[in-house]
């Protein structure tokens, strides 16, 4: 039996709501805090699996990670991180945790990260991931289902995606943020967590323009040691939801 809603209108409405965060954006600016060294405070993070998962991957590599369910926050401090391998007990439990890898790369220059799909490369479209990172200068080894990224220094270039997608404009931007130059990533995704992710990282002191539309410069900065403290307010499609503290690229 199809269920069915019976709509009566003509009733004004009125009232309030509380909008909670976007899971799309908060998951990759967890990832995102992995940059840091220093500590990561993201507020009104929606109380989901997904996100309890992401910071067991995040533990998993060494960092301090607090989940404040009343208070619908995130404290994510990664200044010692103790390992680079996300391991598929967790990725495959959540694709979009595979973004570990862009910022392994970037922070660590090695990264050990489960693929999602297991071996099945081409399924899961993570190809497009590892062309970009290996443009990037990364050698890239693909072993017992786990993709195994190193490079000594990361140089900016022109990266083409394919098809648009999410994750591999998400992963490459991370990647590129420490990378010596400028990248540019053509036929990049437009979703509004494109655009979230690259205030935060702005934000954080990274260089990153575009986002939003099909092309993203990210423009390489030097890992130096300069810390602050600032909020951060994001603005998602129907959804305002996040500020933030932290220090960067000490």
């Amino acid at each position: 039996m199809t269920e069915k809603y019976y709509i009566k209108g003509g009733t004004p409405l009125k009232g309030e709501v509380s909008i909670g965060g976007a899971k799309n954006s908060v998951l990759k600016l967890m990832a995102a805090a992995l940059l840091a060294k220093g500590e990561t405070k993201i507020y009104n993070v929606p109380d989901l699996t997904d996100v309890e998962i992401m910071l067991s991957v995040i533990a998993q590599l060494g960092a301090i990670t607090h989940y404040d369910k009343k208070e619908k926050s995130v404290t994510i401090d990664a200044t010692n991180l103790t390992s680079i391998t996300a391991k598929y007990e967790l990725v495959s439990k959540m694709r979009a945790s595979f973004i570990v890898l862009g910022a392994l790369v970037s922070r660590c220059r090695e990264a050990i990260v489960a693929m999602p799909g297991g071996c099945a490369i081409g399924e899961r479209r993570v190809d497009f991931h590892i062309r970009g990172l290996e443009a990037l200068g990364a050698k890239i080894k693909i072993e017992n289902g786990y993709v195994h990224a190193k490079v000594p220094k990361l140089a900016g270039t022109d990266i083409y995606l394919d098809i648009p997608s999410v994750g591999a404009t998400e992963n490459l931007m991370l990647a590129s943020i420490l990378a010596e130059g400028s990248t540019r990533i053509q036929n990049a995704a437009q979703e509004p967590e494109i655009v979230d992710l690259a205030n935060f990282l702005n934000t954080m002191g990274a260089d990153v323009n575009g986002a939003g539309t099909s092309e993203i410069v990210i423009n390489g900065v030097k890992q130096d040691c300069f810390n602050f403290f600032k909020s951060f307010s994001a603005v998602c499609i129907f959804l305002k939801f996040l500020s933030v503290k932290f220090c960067f690229f000490c």
